[in-house]
């Protein structure tokens, strides 16, 4: 659609966008993924790893995809996925239900086999042994997942766990999102990625419950061109999101006993309505920015708002940031920046000693998060829910103390734009009158 401005509005609009431009340049600042220092999240020295866990349950005998059985469409998926792996990829699979054909629900609930082990993949054997798979049992996905992670081992890395299935768990207990915060609240860097070749509610809200879990991805599989195109996706994001593995860290009730933090990326668990403490030094000078994200992995209540506090070590706040939702988003973030003015008399009282040297001007600041998260009835509350804290230390902007970048971080400088604008469109149809009128007399 095509709209017509007057000078008036087009001034306007300069003084609105131009503000908005100069606030959000200001505001924004910018995170370390990592930081080579004590404390900080370990560089990764693993190449990416990937276990694919396929589901051979009696009902992927189903042919409802293209006129094709939903093993047939997994097996030709995971053939092409294999012929594309990247070779620093380390890539396995593991089936459930595939190998028990009795009626025994205790021993069918019992299945499930390492098919391929992970590793540098030899292709051509992956794809055999792919092709051996019949769909014949049960459908224990909570001790699949288990055996999965496992396979995966542990290490500073991330791993991924592809999940391809057409049906709930038939096993539990274990209840698989149940297993799947326990592997998440282990740190173990471990991610779940869910694909459903059913489309049924339960199923659907399961796969969901288990991805949300452990920060991973739920897809609604209908074509074998989807289920193809997405599993390449996941096994490339492996060597992207590899890399980046959080330092696990427990915060504590007190700033007294809180955690040491320097910059990084750090995860932690978090109880419903509960507050985490940690403990960043800030020099003078410099300019403390830290963010934090907390995902509810199961169902919550309606309403719920997470918040960050930097506060001195007396308890008084120095900044704080919020968020509120309900019940619409999978992740709740906000974030705060603070600096430390080297004229500030309570740093100074802050202060280990007084004299020379770097350590006289350290001051600590608190970081508080707290949640007003609250859980649907029957919800379990353990383990807490998944926070991940981005903390950055760096020289403080001289934004602030400048005459033109103070009138940018608020509402003057906009209302001298939007006055200028209204001036020059008063101006410009002052002039058009007075054009009009020169014409009507001529």
């Amino acid at each position: 659609m095509i709209t017509t401005t007057t000078p008036r509005r087009t001034a306007r609009a300069a003084a609105l966008l131009g503000a908005l431009t100069i606030v959000v340049g200001t505001s924004l600042g910018s995170f370390p993924a990592y930081a080579d220092e004590p404390g900080a999240p370990p560089a990764a020295t693993e190449a990416p790893k990937v276990d694919l866990v396929l589901d051979g349950s009696g009902s992927m005998r189903t042919m409802d995809i293209q006129g094709k059985s939903r093993m047939e469409v997994a097996q030709q998926s995971i053939k092409e996925v294999i012929d594309a792996l990247p070779d620093e990829t380390e890539f396995g699979i593991r089936t459930l239900g595939a190998t028990y054909p009795g009626n025994d629900q205790k021993e069918g609930c019992k299945d499930t086999q390492q098919l391929y082990p992970v590793g540098r993949t030899n292709k051509v054997e992956a794809k055999t042994a792919v092709a051996t798979v019949r769909p014949t049992g049960w459908t224990p996905i909570g001790i699949a997942l288990r055996a999965a992670a496992q396979d995966l081992g542990t290490g500073p890395t991330t791993r991924r766990i592809v999940l391809i299935t057409d049906g709930e768990d038939t096993c539990a207990p274990p209840d698989p999102c149940d297993v799947a915060r326990e592997l998440a609240s282990q740190g173990i860097h471990l991610v779940v990625d869910t694909l459903g070749l059913a489309h049924d509610d339960k199923t659907r809200q399961q796969l969901i419950c288990i991805a949300n879990a452990t920060g991973g991805t739920f897809t609604d599989v209908r074509t074998q061109e989807q289920l193809t195109k997405r599993v390449k996706q996941l096994v490339n994001r492996a060597q992207d999101t590899h890399t980046i593995a959080p330092a696990k860290v427990a915060g504590s009730e007190k700033c007294a006993d809180a955690p040491i933090l320097t910059p990084g990326v750090y995860t932690d668990r978090e109880k419903f309505s509960e507050h985490r403490v940690y403990r960043v030094p800030v020099k003078a000078g410099e300019e403390l920015r830290a963010s934090v994200s907390v995902t509810p992995d199961r169902a919550v209540a309606r309403d719920y708002g997470v918040l960050l506090q930097a506060t001195d070590s007396g308890g008084q706040e120095l900044v704080r940031g919020s968020d509120a939702g309900s019940g619409r988003t999978d992740v709740a973030s906000t974030g705060v920046r603070w600096s430390a003015a080297e004229d500030d008399s309570s740093s100074a009282s802050a202060s280990p000693s007084k004299g020379s040297g770097s350590a006289a001007d350290v001051r600590t600041v608190c970081l508080v998060v707290s949640n007003s998260f609250a859980a649907q009835a029957g919800v379990q509350a353990d383990p807490g829910l998944p926070l991940e804290l981005t903390v950055d230390v760096a020289a403080a902007s001289p934004a602030p103390d400048g005459p033109a970048m103070g009138l940018g971080r608020g509402w003057i400088l906009l209302g001298v734009l939007t006055l200028a604008g209204l001036l020059a469109g008063l101006i410009f149809g002052w002039l058009a009158r007075w054009r009009i009128a020169v014409w009507r007399e001529n």
